[in-house]
Protein backbone atom coordinates (compact mmCIF):
# COMPACT_ATOMS: atom_id res chain seq x y z
CA UNK A 1 0.00 0.00 0.00
CA UNK A 2 1.48 3.44 -1.08
CA UNK A 3 2.46 5.76 1.82
CA UNK A 4 -0.49 9.02 2.11
CA UNK A 5 1.66 12.05 1.15
CA UNK A 6 2.66 14.51 3.82
CA UNK A 7 1.38 18.28 3.10
CA UNK A 8 0.89 20.78 5.55
CA UNK A 9 -2.35 21.27 6.76
CA UNK A 10 -4.82 24.19 4.53
CA UNK A 11 -7.98 23.73 7.23
CA UNK A 12 -9.59 23.19 10.42
CA UNK A 13 -12.14 20.65 11.70
CA UNK A 14 -13.51 20.16 15.58
CA UNK A 15 -12.09 17.06 16.07
CA UNK A 16 -8.35 18.26 14.63
CA UNK A 17 -8.71 21.34 16.58
CA UNK A 18 -9.71 19.26 19.80
CA UNK A 19 -6.60 16.73 18.98
CA UNK A 20 -4.29 20.28 19.29
CA UNK A 21 -5.38 21.21 22.08
CA UNK A 22 -4.99 17.89 23.84
CA UNK A 23 -1.69 17.40 22.11
CA UNK A 24 -0.10 18.83 19.51
CA UNK A 25 1.78 16.02 19.00
CA UNK A 26 -0.89 13.80 17.97
CA UNK A 27 -2.37 16.38 15.93
CA UNK A 28 0.66 15.88 14.00
CA UNK A 29 0.61 11.61 13.94
CA UNK A 30 -2.98 12.19 12.44
CA UNK A 31 -3.09 15.41 9.89
CA UNK A 32 0.95 14.95 9.22
CA UNK A 33 2.05 11.73 9.59
CA UNK A 34 -1.39 10.18 8.76
CA UNK A 35 -0.36 7.34 10.84
CA UNK A 36 -2.92 4.35 10.98
CA UNK A 37 -4.76 3.60 14.34
CA UNK A 38 -6.19 0.42 15.66
CA UNK A 39 -10.16 0.17 15.42
CA UNK A 40 -11.89 0.20 18.43
CA UNK A 41 -15.43 -1.50 19.35
CA UNK A 42 -16.78 1.73 20.88
CA UNK A 43 -15.87 3.98 18.22
CA UNK A 44 -17.16 1.34 15.66
CA UNK A 45 -20.19 1.34 17.98
CA UNK A 46 -20.60 5.06 17.33
CA UNK A 47 -20.35 4.73 13.55
CA UNK A 48 -23.42 2.05 13.53
CA UNK A 49 -25.97 4.11 16.14
CA UNK A 50 -24.91 7.31 14.18
CA UNK A 51 -25.71 5.71 10.41
CA UNK A 52 -29.36 4.71 12.23
CA UNK A 53 -29.98 8.10 13.56
CA UNK A 54 -29.84 9.37 10.31
CA UNK A 55 -31.26 6.34 8.19
CA UNK A 56 -34.27 6.01 10.85
CA UNK A 57 -35.88 9.58 9.20
CA UNK A 58 -35.78 7.69 6.06
CA UNK A 59 -38.74 6.07 6.93
CA UNK A 60 -42.51 7.87 7.34
CA UNK A 61 -42.91 9.87 10.58
CA UNK A 62 -45.44 6.83 11.73
CA UNK A 63 -43.34 4.11 11.32
CA UNK A 64 -39.99 5.80 13.00
CA UNK A 65 -40.90 3.02 16.14
CA UNK A 66 -38.00 1.25 18.12
CA UNK A 67 -38.38 -2.47 16.81
CA UNK A 68 -37.65 -1.18 13.38
CA UNK A 69 -34.66 1.32 14.63
CA UNK A 70 -32.87 -1.62 16.37
CA UNK A 71 -33.50 -4.08 13.54
CA UNK A 72 -31.33 -1.57 11.50
CA UNK A 73 -28.39 -1.94 13.59
CA UNK A 74 -27.38 -5.07 12.25
CA UNK A 75 -27.95 -3.78 9.12
CA UNK A 76 -25.52 -0.87 9.38
CA UNK A 77 -22.88 -2.72 10.97
CA UNK A 78 -22.69 -5.26 7.45
CA UNK A 79 -22.81 -2.25 5.50
CA UNK A 80 -19.93 -0.53 7.58
CA UNK A 81 -18.60 -3.87 7.46
CA UNK A 82 -18.35 -4.35 3.28
CA UNK A 83 -16.53 -0.88 3.12
CA UNK A 84 -13.70 -1.60 6.12
CA UNK A 85 -13.43 -5.59 6.16
CA UNK A 86 -10.71 -4.72 9.20
CA UNK A 87 -13.11 -4.49 11.90
CA UNK A 88 -13.82 -8.20 11.82
CA UNK A 89 -10.47 -8.39 13.78
CA UNK A 90 -12.87 -6.78 16.60
CA UNK A 91 -14.37 -9.62 17.06
CA UNK A 92 -11.50 -12.15 16.55
CA UNK A 93 -12.61 -15.85 17.65
CA UNK A 94 -9.91 -17.04 20.52
CA UNK A 95 -6.57 -17.44 18.29
CA UNK A 96 -7.06 -15.40 15.59
CA UNK A 97 -5.89 -12.02 17.16
CA UNK A 98 -7.42 -8.94 17.25
CA UNK A 99 -8.89 -6.87 19.90
CA UNK A 100 -12.37 -6.72 21.05
CA UNK A 101 -14.35 -5.62 24.28
CA UNK A 102 -14.26 -8.98 26.25
CA UNK A 103 -17.56 -11.31 26.84
CA UNK A 104 -17.71 -14.87 26.86
CA UNK A 105 -16.77 -16.71 24.09
CA UNK A 106 -18.83 -18.58 21.73
CA UNK A 107 -18.90 -19.83 18.04
CA UNK A 108 -17.73 -18.38 15.29
CA UNK A 109 -18.33 -17.05 11.78
CA UNK A 110 -16.12 -15.78 9.37
CA UNK A 111 -13.42 -15.45 11.96
CA UNK A 112 -15.49 -13.54 14.96
CA UNK A 113 -16.98 -14.33 17.67
CA UNK A 114 -20.59 -14.68 17.48
CA UNK A 115 -21.22 -14.34 21.30
CA UNK A 116 -19.06 -10.86 21.72
CA UNK A 117 -20.68 -9.61 18.68
CA UNK A 118 -24.04 -10.33 19.54
CA UNK A 119 -23.08 -8.68 23.05
CA UNK A 120 -21.91 -5.74 21.34
CA UNK A 121 -24.61 -5.27 18.59
CA UNK A 122 -26.68 -5.48 21.78
CA UNK A 123 -25.06 -2.71 23.39
CA UNK A 124 -25.83 -0.55 20.38
CA UNK A 125 -29.37 -1.13 20.26
CA UNK A 126 -29.89 -0.27 23.59
CA UNK A 127 -28.33 3.28 22.74
CA UNK A 128 -30.87 3.21 20.05
CA UNK A 129 -33.70 2.62 22.05
CA UNK A 130 -33.05 5.25 24.73
CA UNK A 131 -32.45 8.11 21.78
CA UNK A 132 -36.54 7.36 21.57
CA UNK A 133 -36.80 7.88 24.89
CA UNK A 134 -34.81 11.61 24.98
CA UNK A 135 -36.44 12.61 21.56
CA UNK A 136 -39.54 11.71 19.79
CA UNK A 137 -38.55 11.17 15.73
CA UNK A 138 -42.39 11.33 14.80
CA UNK A 139 -42.34 14.34 15.83
CA UNK A 140 -39.05 15.36 13.99
CA UNK A 141 -38.64 16.27 10.49
CA UNK A 142 -34.90 17.16 10.27
CA UNK A 143 -34.03 20.13 7.74
CA UNK A 144 -30.24 18.30 7.38
CA UNK A 145 -28.86 15.19 8.40
CA UNK A 146 -25.13 14.27 8.13
CA UNK A 147 -24.58 18.00 6.61
CA UNK A 148 -21.35 19.14 5.39
CA UNK A 149 -20.44 22.64 6.45
CA UNK A 150 -17.72 24.84 5.05
CA UNK A 151 -16.71 28.46 5.63
CA UNK A 152 -14.02 30.41 5.33
CA UNK A 153 -13.36 33.31 7.76
CA UNK A 154 -11.53 36.81 6.97
CA UNK A 155 -8.88 35.97 8.39
CA UNK A 156 -8.39 33.27 5.46
CA UNK A 157 -8.95 30.05 8.33
CA UNK A 158 -10.96 27.36 6.18
CA UNK A 159 -13.24 25.77 9.12
CA UNK A 160 -15.28 22.36 8.05
CA UNK A 161 -17.12 19.31 9.61
CA UNK A 162 -20.15 17.51 9.55
CA UNK A 163 -22.86 18.11 11.85
CA UNK A 164 -25.38 14.97 12.89
CA UNK A 165 -28.47 16.50 12.48
CA UNK A 166 -29.95 20.27 12.06
CA UNK A 167 -33.43 21.31 12.76
CA UNK A 168 -35.51 24.33 11.25
CA UNK A 169 -38.65 25.45 13.02
CA UNK A 170 -42.17 26.94 11.13
CA UNK A 171 -40.82 30.18 12.52
CA UNK A 172 -36.97 29.68 11.34
CA UNK A 173 -34.93 29.45 14.25
CA UNK A 174 -32.31 26.94 13.49
CA UNK A 175 -31.28 23.80 16.14
CA UNK A 176 -27.57 22.47 15.78
CA UNK A 177 -27.88 18.49 16.74
CA UNK A 178 -25.19 15.89 17.72
CA UNK A 179 -25.50 12.40 19.39
CA UNK A 180 -22.79 11.04 21.48
CA UNK A 181 -22.73 7.50 22.64
CA UNK A 182 -20.76 8.45 25.52
CA UNK A 183 -21.94 9.44 28.79
CA UNK A 184 -22.65 13.86 29.50
CA UNK A 185 -19.63 15.35 31.11
CA UNK A 186 -19.64 16.87 34.97
CA UNK A 187 -20.52 20.41 35.16
CA UNK A 188 -17.25 20.95 35.36
CA UNK A 189 -16.43 19.86 31.56
CA UNK A 190 -19.66 21.13 29.65
CA UNK A 191 -17.53 24.02 27.69
CA UNK A 192 -15.12 21.62 26.29
CA UNK A 193 -17.88 19.74 25.42
CA UNK A 194 -19.61 22.30 23.70
CA UNK A 195 -16.73 24.02 21.75
CA UNK A 196 -17.66 21.26 18.70
CA UNK A 197 -21.06 22.57 18.83
CA UNK A 198 -19.78 26.29 18.60
CA UNK A 199 -17.61 25.92 16.11
CA UNK A 200 -20.20 24.41 14.05
CA UNK A 201 -22.52 26.93 15.08
CA UNK A 202 -19.66 29.73 14.21
CA UNK A 203 -19.44 28.13 9.97
CA UNK A 204 -23.42 27.92 10.20
CA UNK A 205 -23.48 31.57 10.73
CA UNK A 206 -20.75 32.78 8.37
CA UNK A 207 -23.16 30.46 6.04
CA UNK A 208 -25.61 31.72 7.01
CA UNK A 209 -25.82 34.83 8.26
CA UNK A 210 -27.85 34.02 11.37
CA UNK A 211 -26.91 32.94 14.87
CA UNK A 212 -28.50 29.32 15.30
CA UNK A 213 -30.91 29.53 18.09
CA UNK A 214 -29.61 26.01 20.19
CA UNK A 215 -27.00 24.07 20.37
CA UNK A 216 -27.91 20.42 21.44
CA UNK A 217 -26.22 17.58 22.30
CA UNK A 218 -27.78 14.19 23.30
CA UNK A 219 -25.75 11.47 25.38
CA UNK A 220 -26.91 8.39 24.63
CA UNK A 221 -24.61 6.69 27.35
CA UNK A 222 -26.08 8.05 29.89
CA UNK A 223 -29.61 9.32 28.76
CA UNK A 224 -28.92 12.80 28.96
CA UNK A 225 -29.54 16.17 26.64
CA UNK A 226 -27.35 18.80 27.03
CA UNK A 227 -28.22 22.46 25.39
CA UNK A 228 -26.97 25.94 24.75
CA UNK A 229 -28.14 28.76 23.63
CA UNK A 230 -25.45 30.94 21.64
CA UNK A 231 -25.06 34.79 20.93
CA UNK A 232 -23.33 36.51 18.45
CA UNK A 233 -20.61 37.14 20.81
CA UNK A 234 -19.93 33.86 22.03
CA UNK A 235 -19.25 32.66 18.08
CA UNK A 236 -16.75 35.55 18.02
CA UNK A 237 -14.82 34.64 20.99
CA UNK A 238 -14.97 30.66 19.51
CA UNK A 239 -13.52 32.75 16.06
CA UNK A 240 -10.60 34.39 17.57
CA UNK A 241 -9.76 30.89 19.62
CA UNK A 242 -9.19 29.15 16.17
CA UNK A 243 -7.63 32.04 14.94
CA UNK A 244 -5.32 31.83 17.81
CA UNK A 245 -5.42 28.07 17.57
CA UNK A 246 -4.52 28.08 13.70
CA UNK A 247 -1.39 30.49 14.04
CA UNK A 248 -0.44 27.84 16.69
CA UNK A 249 -0.71 24.77 14.07
CA UNK A 250 0.90 27.10 11.31
CA UNK A 251 4.09 27.76 13.72
CA UNK A 252 4.23 23.99 14.72
CA UNK A 253 3.92 23.12 11.13
CA UNK A 254 6.57 25.45 9.93
CA UNK A 255 9.41 24.80 12.76
CA UNK A 256 8.48 21.03 13.33
CA UNK A 257 8.42 21.65 16.81
CA UNK A 258 5.23 19.11 17.76
CA UNK A 259 5.08 18.75 22.02
CA UNK A 260 3.97 15.90 22.98
CA UNK A 261 1.23 16.80 26.33
CA UNK A 262 0.76 14.38 28.93
CA UNK A 263 -2.86 13.75 30.36
CA UNK A 264 -4.60 11.15 31.61
CA UNK A 265 -6.14 10.45 27.79
CA UNK A 266 -2.58 9.32 26.89
CA UNK A 267 -3.92 5.67 27.75
CA UNK A 268 -6.35 5.54 25.17
CA UNK A 269 -3.67 6.62 22.54
CA UNK A 270 -2.65 4.57 19.88
CA UNK A 271 0.89 6.33 19.58
CA UNK A 272 2.58 5.67 22.68
CA UNK A 273 5.59 3.95 21.89
CA UNK A 274 6.63 7.04 19.27
CA UNK A 275 6.06 9.27 21.71
CA UNK A 276 9.02 11.09 23.70
CA UNK A 277 6.88 11.34 27.21
CA UNK A 278 6.78 7.32 26.76
CA UNK A 279 10.18 6.54 25.99
CA UNK A 280 9.66 6.49 22.03
CA UNK A 281 11.03 8.57 19.28
CA UNK A 282 8.75 10.12 16.17
CA UNK A 283 9.08 9.10 12.73
CA UNK A 284 11.16 11.86 10.87
CA UNK A 285 9.21 14.74 10.06
CA UNK A 286 7.64 14.30 6.40
CA UNK A 287 8.15 18.35 5.72
CA UNK A 288 10.87 20.62 5.37
CA UNK A 289 10.86 22.82 8.17
CA UNK A 290 9.96 26.34 6.40
CA UNK A 291 10.25 30.12 7.35
CA UNK A 292 6.88 30.94 7.10
CA UNK A 293 3.91 28.69 5.51
CA UNK A 294 0.60 30.88 3.97
CA UNK A 295 -2.24 30.60 5.76
CA UNK A 296 -4.47 30.06 2.43
CA UNK A 297 -4.03 27.16 0.38
CA UNK A 298 -2.50 27.61 -3.16
CA UNK A 299 -4.93 27.08 -5.99
CA UNK A 300 -5.92 23.55 -6.65
CA UNK A 301 -4.11 22.20 -3.53
CA UNK A 302 -6.02 18.85 -2.57
CA UNK A 303 -7.71 18.80 0.88
CA UNK A 304 -6.00 16.61 2.68
CA UNK A 305 -6.55 16.89 6.72
CA UNK A 306 -6.31 13.07 8.32
CA UNK A 307 -8.19 10.28 7.76
CA UNK A 308 -9.92 9.71 10.77
CA UNK A 309 -13.98 9.31 10.40
CA UNK A 310 -15.81 11.99 11.62
CA UNK A 311 -18.94 9.48 12.89
CA UNK A 312 -15.94 7.79 15.37
CA UNK A 313 -16.22 11.47 17.31
CA UNK A 314 -19.20 10.18 19.11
Amino acid sequence: MTAPIARPPDSLSPSRAADFMQCPLLYRFRVIDKLPEEPSAAATRGTVVHAVLERVFDAPAGQRAIPRARAMVAREWERLLARRPELTALFAAEGDGGQGEGGAGGGSAGGMDAARLAEWLTSAEELVERWFSLEDPTRLEPAERELFVETRLESGLRLRGVIDRVDVAPTGEVRIVDYKTGKAPGPRYTDGALFQMKFYALVLWRLRGAVPKRLQLVYLGSGDILTYDPEEADLRGVERKLVALWHAIRQATETGDWRPSRSKLCGWCDHQARCPEFGGTPPPYPLSVQTALPLLPEQGAPVEEGAADPRAEA
